[in-house]
């Protein structure tokens, strides 16, 4: 497999969680860094020094217009807008600003470069890529604007697709814990919105103090499965907390099982999935008693936690899972390179 030239437009926690595992990869290689922080410095400094994953071994600097990582070059750039980038030098963008506008920009982007992967939900984009649920119908020669979705729904829809498919799901509720982000405040104040700069939340919990509460609110996560299980349409509700940590989220999944099942058939039916997914990591199953932190730098899309694992009357199940929001989101966004060559 040839080895492609990667662009990245944004360089926050999601673009450095995915440079960091190209680094450890080595089967692609980041030549082009879009990121609005004129300080490139900074940017080399961020990279290196990580409160979340501790400090990277390589030697990395930062100059005007290049950052360098041991003996590896890359060229930096500091425009706002996706399109505004001489992206020539790459085969491959991926768009992790998460801003709205570059999103609706990826398409005249794709026709200049060939392919954007979009680090979101994306209702424009050609394809949503999740493996384990759709990464068997995904043609790259087809689909040049691709959605890696979003990490709750990553995590959640192969497991939804794995059960519907040996159970039925009449219906259910979906709860995720997902830790803060850095939109969010220390002190109370406007929650400002990432996806349009210059907005303001209108759910105005979220501009709470994000160390000190649990903060219920709206989440796209269902919305985000439908787009990649239309079948399931109508069937999930959904809420999410803001938990005061900064990484690692769960998803706790009370599902009404159209057929009745025994939590031994539960559990091989998720063995199954686990053992379908080849080399890539896609499910963890485990039963071990851990906490969110132990879950830190998983690369797997999710960790299922059979110790909560329940049916009440055969047909209402628990299913509890884990997933390094960051990490494991990341590693699948560079596994969707392997397969565009």
């Amino acid at each position: 497999m040839s080895e492609l030239r990667v662009g990245l437009n944004g360089f926050g926690r999601i673009g450095r969680a995915i440079t960091r595992i190209l680094l450890q990869r080595r089967g692609h290689r980041l030549v082009h860094v879009n990121d609005i922080n004129q300080d490139t410095a900074n940017l080399a400094y961020l990279l290196k020094y990580d409160t979340t994953y501790g400090r990277l071994s390589e030697n990395v600097t930062g100059s005007e217009d290049t950052l360098t990582i041991d003996d590896q070059r890359i060229r930096v750039t500091h425009h706002a807008d996706l399109s505004e980038v001489d992206w020539r030098d790459v085969d491959v963008v991926i768009e992790a600003t998460g801003v709205s506008r570059n999103e609706q920009q990826a398409q005249s982007v794709a026709a200049r470069v060939g392919t954007v992967l979009v680090t979101h939900a994306c209702p424009s984009a050609d394809f949503t890529l999740v493996f384990g649920a759709t990464e068997t119908q995904f043609d790259p020669k087809k689909h040049r604007v691709v959605s890696t979705s979003i990490c709750d729904a990553i995590a959640i829809a192969p497991v939804v697709k794995a059960l519907r498919e040996a159970f039925g799901i009449e219906c259910g509720f979906v709860t995720t814990l997902h830790p803060w982000l850095s939109y969010q405040n220390l002190m109370d104040g406007p929650a400002r919105s990432q996806a349009y700069p210059g907005n303001v939340y209108s759910h105005y919990p979220l501009g709470r103090a994000s160390i000190g509460a649990l903060i219920p609110k709206p989440t796209t996560v269902v919305s985000a499965c439908e787009r990649i299980l239309p079948e399931i349409a109508g069937k999930l509700r959904c809420m999410s907390y803001r938990v005061p940590t900064p990484c690692v989220s769960s998803a706790d999944m009370s599902l009404h099982l159209e057929a009745s099942a025994t939590e031994a058939q539960v559990l091989e039916r998720l063995e199954a999935l686990r053992a379908s997914q080849g080399a890539r990591k896609v499910v963890r199953i485990t039963d071990e008693p851990l906490v969110s932190v132990d879950y830190l730098g998983d690369d797997h899309s999710c960790i299922i936690d059979t110790r909560w694992l329940m049916l009440n009357g055969g047909r209402q199940l628990k299913v509890v899972l884990w997933y390094d929001n960051e990490w494991g989101y990341s590693s699948r966004v560079v596994d969707a390179l392997d397969l565009l060559r």
